[in-house]
């Protein structure tokens, strides 16, 4: 039976919370254990589905799972059995695609069906199989079934311009690379906290990478890799959803042991233009008790925009939090997605909820705010537009009903525990259940 959460808002929110291992850091360094035969430990993993999902293709592959306790696991790639990946599991998740770099640059072949993960418009890969063939691979995508099947026994280090600043590309050129002949550089690369985190790694394990953390990577390859033990970062984009959960429910949060270096943009998005009141203490996060949300006009009363971008720009996964932030604002704002087509898609949700939002496209819409947010039953269409249902019904007057949250659960650990220790009023349930709320 699928799963649900009962929401009843207006509950005051307080204490302390502490996030999870960042999920878009794990999962590139879970597919980076493929580069070695020894065993490599990893530390602050969060438990959530796609991290599951990460490690059933991992076990599919012949890896094995030395140790994994709490929220740190043990793995090694000693005798990996099949270049082929399971079409089943790559449906669960995006990040399948991710396996085909560290399976290349290890193995020279790997064999993958489309990746699967939310559904939030076309997620091209053309920006990977391009960086591939720059390195030598040969790349055949079947046109009836998309399977596609990448040989590169002997890649080359060369030049490369990747087309689009991709997260997930750029990790897949990096390990690709960390093991090919001669000199690769990687210009237009993303440089994400979690691209660090992934290259930090790469260079414990003993690859040689200059420029982590700018937009040009330059690697020399190296004939093996070693183990070791490593450790994620906290998850930026869970902080913010916290941070914006906060700002709209009464009651001090504390969010503890943050990167403050990796907030900049993210801090100056909700405290600058949406009027959180917010600050650092140390490496905790503090939001007031005592809010005044106010959109912040540009020059001469203009409405403002608030849009996504490559880092060090405001990422495009807290858009859906600023959003619901900004209906509780004092304002009018516009909020430009500038990648996917659909993930807007959920603000009809809101809408129905009573906030004043108008779609103007597939990606903007205009929020006008403050507007009176009522309980509502809703269905959690992707992880991140379900966190934003999640703080809506926090919001809200009276009880909702979110279902299709282990779209949420893929991404959140334990969230309804987190919120339940802060003083919400959220339970689970199977949907027999939920009928008799």
């Amino acid at each position: 039976m699928t799963e649900q959460f009962i929401i009843t808002g207006g509950k005051p929110l307080q204490g302390e919370v502490r996030v999870a291992g960042n999920k878009n850091a794990a999962l590139p360094m879970l597919a980076a254990v493929l580069l070695t035969d020894e065993p490599v430990t990893l530390h602050n993993v969060p438990r959530i589905g796609d991290v599951d999902s990460m490690l059933a293709l991992l076990k599919h592959l012949g890896v094995q799972v030395l140790a994994n306790g709490g929220s740190s696991i043990t793995l090694q790639a000693r005798n990996v059995e099949t270049r082929q990946l399971s079409p089943e599991l790559c449906q669960r998740i995006r990040a399948s695609i991710l396996l085909a770099g560290s399976m290349l640059g290890r193995l020279g072949q790997v064999e993958l069906p489309p990746p699967g993960g939310d559904v939030i418009g076309r997620r091209r890969i053309d920006t990977h199989l391009l960086a591939f063939e720059k390195l030598g691979a040969t790349v055949d995508v079947n046109p009836a079934s998309h399977q596609i099947a990448i040989h590169g026994k002997s890649l080359v280090g060369v030049d490369m311009l990747l087309d689009e600043a991709s997260v997930t590309a750029t990790e897949n050129a990096l390990m690709a690379a960390v093991l090919a002949q001669g000199t690769t550089i990687i210009r237009n690369a993303a440089s994400e906290p979690h691209v660090q985190n992934l290259s930090r790694m790469l260079v414990g394990m003993g690859a040689r990478i200059e420029g982590i953390g700018s937009n040009t990577l330059t690697i020399e390859g190296v004939e093996r890799l070693k183990g070791g033990e490593f450790e994620i970062g906290p998850d930026l984009l869970e902080v913010g959803s916290f941070l914006g959960l906060a700002a709209v429910t009464p009651g001090e949060l504390r969010i503890k042991n943050v990167y403050p270096d990796d907030l900049r943009m993210v801090l100056y998005v909700f405290k600058e233009r949406l009027g959180v009141d917010c600050w650092f203490d140390g490496h905790d996060l503090v939001v007031g008790d005592e809010q005044n949300l106010r959109v912040a006009m540009d020059v001469g009363g203009a409405v403002p925009k608030i849009d996504d971008g490559p880092w060090p720009h405001f990422p495009a996964d807290l858009l859906s939090i600023a959003l619901i932030v900004a209906t509780q604002a004092q304002g009018t704002v516009l909020i430009h997605e500038k990648m996917f087509e659909s993930r807007l898609f959920y603000v009809d949700k809101l809408i129905t909820m009573g906030a004043r939002v108008i779609l103007c496209d597939p990606h903007r819409a205009v929020v006008v705010g403050p507007s009176q947010l009522y309980g509502q039953s809703l269905s959690s269409p992707d992880i991140r537009a379900g966190m934003t249902l999640v703080i809506a019904a926090l919001a809200a007057q009276g009880t909702s009903v979110i279902a299709n949250v282990c779209q949420i659960d893929r991404g959140y650990e334990h969230l309804d525990e987190k919120l339940r220790g802060l003083g919400a009023d959220i339970q689970r349930a199977t949907a027999t259940e939920s009928l008799y709320f």
